[in-house]
């Protein structure tokens, strides 16, 4: 991960939607409340955030002026190529790079993968993740 990959952003400035780096992973901003406590007091972040690689959720309190990472999201189409028992191999579409990213674990989006089908997946922090099926093939 390099400095081109993140963005520097204050805690106070997120809103819901937003990607966070914590813990060395990629977290979407489910919610945030932000209060103010007393005449001379910072604002307090709660910030709920989930993991896009896991989908584990957690949530971190947080001085407003703290300065967070957002990492930039590459979002590409590739084609499958095979799937394997945990793995599926894929094309990047756009240059035709052959590599293996994990079979994703949402039971819906996992039924929806054959091979041929085009998808959407995503690189953050030198990871890969499919996040959809762009029609059926």
């Amino acid at each position: 991960m390099s400095e081109q990959d993140i963005n520097p952003i204050k805690a106070g400035q997120l809103k819901e939607g937003h990607y966070i780096l914590q813990n060395n992973d990629v977290f979407l901003v489910r919610g945030i409340e932000k209060s103010k406590s007393g005449k001379h007091g910072h604002t307090k972040c709660r910030i709920k955030i989930e993991n896009i690689f896991t989908g584990g959720k957690t949530e971190i309190s947080i001085p407003g002026d703290v300065k967070l990472q957002s990492p930039i999201i590459d979002k590409r189409n590739a084609q499958v190529i095979s799937i394997g028992s945990d793995s599926v191999q894929l094309m990047d579409l756009e240059t035709y790079e052959t590599f293996e990213a994990a079979l994703p674990t949402e039971e819906e989006l996992k039924s929806k993968i054959q091979e041929n089908a085009e998808i959407e997946y995503w690189i953050a922090i030198g990871k890969r993740k499919i996040m959809r099926v762009k029609g059926s093939a």
